[in-house]
């Protein structure tokens, strides 16, 4: 199934969107509806609740009394950390249990106000944040029957919109109309989350495109710090690290659309061994390659052997290369955009080839000519980049 994760800052208008989403065919699971439900009448939590806050947090018919429970925590992070550790993983359970029984081709939309406080963005394949601007939020909750003073207090108590952007793979601008809003996730659904899910599931890869260099995205390294914490999250201890590497991984340089990533592993056992976990998480194997290009100063072949992954999302294509700690095309991924974030002749002599390239291969549908064509310039860089290494000191 294909998880994703929605949330947004209270009055953003969340909700419109994860109704329109479940119009559009996806499953809902709402935080705040499982929040009530571990602490209903008769349940576990809320008999823990009461043990540790007493009985007057209960009203006339035994239910929790909202407002009576929080003016018992509202100041006290001694006993908000003892709600939240009785209540959250309660929430986990019965979150897990609900995305069990969706159906395996499902897109499972997860409805949490503080996914970005508590640190849930890793958990899905997608993101989507939904933001207004404050005065237009404001303005909402006071038409809800929420004094001014008190909008405002609950919207400082959240996240910040810079908080939210960076785990925001979408980003929902809801400044405008109903109408607006509800067209933007109508074009998100089939443009990348209905063949995102089917990526997942069969384990395809969206299609090539040509190589195109672009100008350098400010977003580039905020995109890979995000799929980064996702690799993190599924390769679990086998990652020895997670690294952006390539092209966008040196501000300024123009570069394929194409976020490069390197996952540093002990073995390719390792490697292997996190072909599914690594495909379930929305980076499937890419079958048909197996090692990098051999160069003089490592003559093996077999210690140039390596492991690819492509991203199963149309809206950001991403390569993971796994590579065997200390191997020799693990270092070099990790010295030449050291190298070419320190030289800037190297680098300008760098964009000066991928350009050429990239207009001889313009047609070409395929990377691996453009990339194999770029290989004569790599071999005579590489021993100035490593001598730029001894020179600096320079350590991965």
């Amino acid at each position: 199934m294909l998880r994703v994760g929605l949330s947004g800052g209270i009055g953003s208008g969340k909700s419109t969107v994860a109704r329109r989403l479940v119009e559009r065919g996806a499953v809902l699971i709402d935080a705040d509806v499982l929040a009530r439900e571990v602490v209903q009448p008769g349940s576990l939590g809320l008999a823990e609740l009461v043990e540790r806050f007493g009985g007057d947090i209960l009203d006339a018919d035994g239910a929790l009394n909202r407002p009576a429970l929080a003016a018992k925590v509202f100041g006290d992070s001694e006993a908000r950390a003892d709600l939240n550790a009785i209540t959250h993983p309660k929430i986990r359970e019965l979150t897990a249990e609900r995305m069990a029984r969706a159906p395996v081709d499902a897109i499972v939309v997860h409805d949490v106000p503080l996914l970005v406080e508590v640190g849930y963005a890793p958990n899905y394949h997608l993101v989507v944040i939904v933001d207004a601007p404050e005065p237009d939020r404001v303005r909402r909750l006071i038409d809800r029957g929420l004094a001014e003073a008190d909008a405002r207090a609950r919207i400082a108590a959240q996240a910040t919109d810079e908080q939210r952007r960076e785990v925001a793979d979408v980003w929902l601008d809801n400044s405008g109309s109903v109408d607006d809003l509800v067209a933007r996730v109508d074009a998100l659904w089939p443009d990348r989350l209905v063949p995102f899910e089917e990526n997942v599931r069969l384990r395809h890869h969206p299609p090539r495109r040509a190589p195109k260099l672009v100008d350098p995205d400010p977003e580039w390294p905020r995109q890979a710090r995000r799929l980064i914490a996702r690799i993190e999250r599924a390769a679990g201890d086998k990652a020895l690290r997670v690294d952006h590497i390539g092209s966008t991984a040196v501000p300024g340089l123009p570069a394929k659309d194409i976020i490069d990533l390197q996952l540093t592993v002990r073995s390719l056992a390792d490697a292997d061994a996190l072909a599914e976990p690594l495909g379930d998480a929305g980076f499937p194997v890419w079958p048909d390659i197996h090692n990098d290009t051999q160069h003089a100063f490592a003559p093996d072949p077999a210690v140039w052997e390596k492991r690819l992954h492509v991203s199963a999302d149309p809206g950001r294509y991403a390569n993971l290369h796994i590579r065997v700690d200390g191997s020799p095309g693990q270092r070099v991924a990790l010295l030449f955009p050291a190298w070419l974030r320190a030289d800037d002749a190297a680098r300008e002599e760098y964009l000066a080839i991928k350009r050429k390239l990239a207009a001889e291969h313009a047609a070409d549908p395929d990377h691996s000519a453009y990339a194999d064509a770029k290989e004569p310039w790599f071999a005579e860089a590489l021993p100035r980049a490593w001598r730029w290494a001894d020179q600096t000191d320079w350590s991965e």
